[in-house]
């Protein structure tokens, strides 16, 4: 009758078993980083947002009365917008969100992504409810001496996102008829 008990013969990637583990160290030794982390947008798009608990978490004693976010790949412009905390260990984008989701197109069905770059500073990807991300363009013309006062904001949708837009606002009329 053959043993259905399994021992481990020490003969894996250590050859006799003699060597070190190659596992990674235990989670809890690691310091935390939460540098990346992204929101669903399911209600209003324009009201205060909440952020994830873990990321306020990593702030605690930080806790900075304004955050400053940035487009990605949308050139040097910061968007001041106020922080809400709870008490309760949530954390809140409030004023000023309006303005960022508007211009860059955020609405119901998007996700959010957030990178945060320090100095209060994150960095944001829009993906729609189809997944794909947003992208934005500037209408600057390219000039060598621009100074902050000068750079215009990015604007939504890129030439690219309207053609889509207009090819499925034809397609979701042609449907309706």
């Amino acid at each position: 009758m053959a043993s259905t008990s399994r021992t481990p013969t020490g003969r894996g990637r250590g050859g006799r078993g003699g060597g070190s583990s190659s596992l990674p160290p235990p989670l809890s030794t690691l310091p935390l980083i939460m540098e990346e982390f992204f929101i669903f947008v399911y209600e209003d798009p324009l009201i205060k947002k909440a952020l994830p608990k873990k990321f306020a978490d990593y702030l605690d004693g930080q806790e900075p009365a304004k955050v400053y976010l940035r487009a990605a790949d949308c050139g040097p412009r910061l968007w001041t917008v106020e922080v809400l905390f709870d008490g309760q260990g949530r954390m809140y984008l409030d004023k000023g969100w309006e303005n960022f989701a508007i211009a860059h197109g955020v609405d119901f069905g998007c996700f959010v992504h957030f990178k945060y770059e320090g100095d209060d500073v994150l960095t944001v990807k829009v993906f729609d409810g189809t997944m794909c991300r947003k992208y934005y363009y500037s209408d600057d013309e390219d000039t060598d001496d621009k100074s902050d006062d000068d750079v215009k904001p990015c604007m939504y949708p890129s030439p690219l996102d309207k053609e889509i837009m207009t090819k499925n606002i034809y397609v979701a009329s042609y449907a309706s008829i």
